[in-house]
């Protein structure tokens, strides 16, 4: 069980010397431990290099078997040490323009509820791989592809489109969607391309852009800067619309609410530190509309 161990913290932690650090040990010890494990099951499961870390592909197959096992039993451990409720490190990945809010909640409200739960937040857009990279959960905005994970709906948030009274005041007021496309535009990008504008009529456009981003929080600076018309979440520029920074854009042509989803692999058994931040957020997430 120590070597098993041993093997989830080194792949989290990307290399032999990292895992040593995270477990206060040394790498050679690290090493020889993986090499009994490695003789025990007859397999190989790190590529050895002097360049590189890696896995095998049975390393790799190995991991994600065992990885929610271990994480399982720390769990396990960490319930008993703070005898009743829930308990544990509850690592995490939320949009960064996004997370601001998730944060302030966290901090303010879920801690206070339960505070034998050890927050880890990571604030990027960046779609991390939540086995391989160790999270237990990760927050997504929109539509999100099959990836084999269970995703949980928080309910849905409202868009809206912005510009700066600067630029509007250089370019002019859009009084049509079709007006749109002769505006410039700070776009989102999904997947290397531009992510289009829907109307809830059904009417939708993708724009020139003149600043291409894939941060939510990029797009809400830009916008507020005057470099064009952005689409973002109601909730994320509410502080610049309250200031006048920010000035709503065809608000007669409303845009469709989007879901908000938080993603795991805990499969049936959830525990019991993940369920309380699931319910939080579940109750949290309207008041963001």
């Amino acid at each position: 069980m120590q070597g098993l161990s041993i093997f989830v913290r080194v792949v989290e932690a990307g290399s032999f010397t990292a895992g040593a650090r995270v477990m206060r040990t040394s790498p050679s010890a690290v090493s020889k431990s993986m090499a009994r494990l490695e003789r025990r099951l007859g397999a190989r499961l790190f590529l050895r290099s002097t360049r590189a870390f890696g896995l095998t592909p049975e390393g790799e197959a190995y991991f994600e078997r065992i990885a929610p096992l271990v994480r399982a039993l720390d769990e396990a451990t960490e319930s008993l040490r703070s005898g009743s409720g829930p308990a544990g490190r509850l690592r995490v990945s939320v949009p960064a323009d996004f997370g601001r809010f998730i944060v302030e909640a966290l901090t303010e409200r879920f801690r206070q509820q339960h505070p034998g739960v050890t927050l880890d937040i990571s604030m990027s857009d960046r779609r991390v791989d939540l086995i391989r990279e160790g999270y237990d959960a990760a927050i997504r905005i929109g539509q999100v592809p099959d990836s084999g994970l269970i995703a949980r709906p928080l309910g849905r948030l409202p868009m809206i489109l912005v510009a700066s009274p600067s630029y509007l005041a250089a370019r002019g007021v859009p009084e049509t969607v079709a007006s749109l496309s002769d505006h410039d535009h700070v776009r989102y990008l999904l997947h290397g391309r531009p992510f289009p504008i829907a109307f809830a009529s059904g009417e939708q456009i993708t724009p020139q852009g003149t600043f291409d981003t894939d941060s939510g929080e990029a797009m809400r600076i830009a916008a507020r800067n005057g470099l064009g018309i952005a689409q973002l979440l109601r909730a994320s520029v509410t502080a610049e619309l309250e200031a006048g920074q920010l000035i709503p854009v065809l608000a007669d042509q409303p845009l469709p609410s989007v879901r908000v989803q938080i993603l795991h692999a805990f499969a049936r058994s959830v525990p019991a530190r993940a369920a309380a931040l699931f319910r939080f957020l579940e109750s949290e997430v309207p008041r963001w509309r």
